[in-house]
């Protein structure tokens, strides 16, 4: 095992010990108590089985019959969700056949930041993320239930799913993917037509056609976004079916493997182990786990938010030094796009997650000693389903890569650190996505340009008004300010301008999408503007340094008796639903905490 991994690990354990106790205490409350199905009123359950069938009556009646929660983010808004709509009905029947009881709980909201991408509707994404954990606690407190199955998929929703199961962590709990969309329009000509449309070489309706021949098919989107870093994370801390994730939706593997997540939760609840619960699993070691997947893959800077709520939820108190430290260690295995020219189907079809989490295990870098939901031990995450003549089965993942642009061995990787780095200096602490930015553009030092919208920053590019080396600083973006809209918008400007020979960066403490690409970005910035970060005081000419080599983030300036700028936001926080979120805006914690509404669990 190496050292800096058992190091970083032991740390986070020490200094959770408590909450982490305070929180498996409440679970095993919990788990004694056991679903109140068989205590409730007659007119309680009555209610509770009033939509079932008969034979489902008849199972719910008696009390041998193990009765699983569906909890759904099903619809036709997320082409990645859309498969969802049917999914009840066969986890119904799949329950069935092995003498169980599914319902659906209740749904959860789940919006797509493809539609609202530079939009109003943007500024309510981060915090969808708790209120769909808050939807998920709803759905399970009817309590009814053994076991639970998460359809989830998207940027917001893992997260809120998780954050939301983790208090009811009692309960056995296995996440259902549903797989990518086919290779469409591929990423980099994707983004290709869209720099070509902010430089004013192609018109609309170019850029029409190409968006909508790469995302053109019910599925996940296939640049390795947040959603994938998503279904990357479930495998990496074993709460999703091992090499499951990137099956796509047609595929005739994909319903065999949601009947097998049936048949695993069952056998996780017929087990009878206070330790199959999600609460339980889902442990300092398997976060480390997730953690290190993040940066072997290069995933989305958002995690470096959402892991941390994750944890709290569990009891586990994770930073973003922690995951800056294992960075040092863990090489990048993977390149796709935003960080090569790949989708995730050819990361699939090179050997994927289970070749990588072989990988990652021969080198000591991840924790094997973790309970999965396929048993103990994350070696069985280094396995590949297989299915044959309508039997399922897994087989070792495969011994070389099957495209070594894609996906490399860990003693030759693309590059020696992991994908994420911190950077920190007198504006605070930042992320910054280095494994999607060539080595050339990972140290800046140039004039601020500051602007405290995205639609300022592009009238300004449009008046001819950027040119030469700056640093784009845009401030009170954060949680408490805007909640923490991304930003991609910005992105094809920033790399037409960096495309023509300039040296530019952007700094924010608001986050880009998950597909934030080659310019450096320093994001998330705490303290924010809102909050008094020092972001607030940069002025136009300020000369700032980015050095994500170096981990610094300095300006060139006196800050100290500078007044920190203010600015009105009451028109922005109404509208588009904006004004029914002004106590998230007040309640919500800083970025480096998880940007999140609830006190940690076991925090008292």
């Amino acid at each position: 095992m190496h050292g800096t991994l058992l190091a970083v690990t032991e740390r986070i354990e020490r200094r959770s010990q408590a909450r982490r106790q305070r929180y498996l205490d409440q679970l095993r409350r919990a788990w004694d108590q056991g679903p109140q199905r068989g205590s409730l009123s007659c007119s309680n359950l009555a209610h509770g089985m009033a939509g079932c069938g008969k034979a489902d009556k008849e199972a719910l009646t008696g009390t041998e019959a193990r009765n699983l929660a569906i909890v759904t983010a099903y619809n036709d808004m997320l082409s990645a969700h859309k498969p969802y709509e049917t999914y009840p009905e066969q986890l119904r029947a799949a329950a069935r056949a092995r003498g169980a009881v599914a319902q659906v709980a209740g749904g959860v909201p789940a919006m797509c930041d493809g539609i609202t991408q530079g939009q109003d509707g943007m500024d309510l994404s981060l915090f969808s993320r708790d209120v769909i954990a808050l939807s998920t606690a709803v759905a399970l407190s009817h309590n009814m239930f053994d076991g639970a199955l998460c359809l989830g998929i998207c940027d917001k929703i893992v997260p809120g799913l998780l954050i939301g199961s983790l208090a009811f962590g009692h309960l056995p709990t296995i996440f259902v993917p549903a797989g990518p969309m086919p290779s469409g329009l591929p990423n980099k000509e994707k983004a290709q037509v869209r720099e070509a449309y902010a430089a004013g070489q192609v018109g609309r309706d170019a850029l029409l056609a190409a968006e909508s021949a790469a995302y053109h098919a019910p599925g996940t989107c296939t640049f390795y976004g947040t959603a994938n870093s998503n279904q990357m994370l479930l495998e990496f801390m074993g709460l999703q079916l091992p090499g499951g994730s990137f099956v796509n939706p047609e595929d005739p593997l994909r319903p065999v493997l949601t009947d097998a997540a049936v048949d695993h939760l069952l056998s996780l609840v017929e087990g009878q182990n206070p330790e199959h619960g999600l609460g339980y699993m889902l442990g300092a070691r398997a976060i480390v786990n997730g953690i290190v997947g993040l940066l072997a893959t290069g995933g989305s800077t958002n995690h470096t938010i959402h892991l941390v709520a994750i944890a709290a939820a569990a009891g586990v108190e994770i930073t973003w030094s922690d995951m800056a430290e294992l960075s040092k260690v863990v090489p990048l295995l993977a390149r796709v796009y935003p960080n090569g020219a790949a989708d995730v189907n050819a990361f699939h079809q090179a050997g994927g997650l289970p070749f990588m989490i072989r990988e990652l295990l021969a080198a000591g870098l991840l924790h094997e000693d973790v309970q999965t939901i396929v048993g103990p031990g994350l070696s069985r995450f280094a396995t590949t389903p297989v299915l044959t003549s309508d039997h399922l089965s897994w087989a070792p993942a495969p011994d070389r890569s099957g495209d070594y642009t894609v996906l490399r061995k860990a003693a030759d990787p693309f590059q020696a650190e992991g994908g994420i780095a911190l950077v920190e200096g007198e504006l605070g602490r930042a992320v910054v996505k280095v494994s999607a930015v060539a080595p050339e553009h990972r140290c800046i030092t140039a004039p601020a340009r500051v602007f405290t919208s995205q639609d300022a920053f592009v009238e300004a590019y449009q008046a001819g008004a950027l040119e030469g080396d700056f640093v784009a600083v845009l401030s009170f973006q954060g949680p408490a300010a805007r909640g923490m809209p991304e930003l991609h918008q910005l992105t094809p400007y920033l790399a037409v301008l960096q495309d023509r020979g300039a040296k530019v960066a952007l700094v924010t403490d608001g986050r880009m999408s998950g597909a934030s690409g080659k310019v450096l970005a320093a994001l998330h910035l705490s303290p924010e503007a809102a909050a008094g970060g020092a972001i607030a005081k940069i002025r136009d000419g300020d000369l700032i340094t980015v050095d994500a080599e170096k981990g610094l983030l300095s300006v060139d300036a006196d800050l100290e008796g500078r007044p920190a700028a203010s600015l009105d936001l009451s028109s922005e926080h109404a509208g588009m639903g904006r004004e029914l979120f002004s106590a998230f805006r007040t309640g919500v914690g800083p970025a480096e905490a998880g940007a999140c509404l609830f006190p940690a669990a076991g925090a008292r």
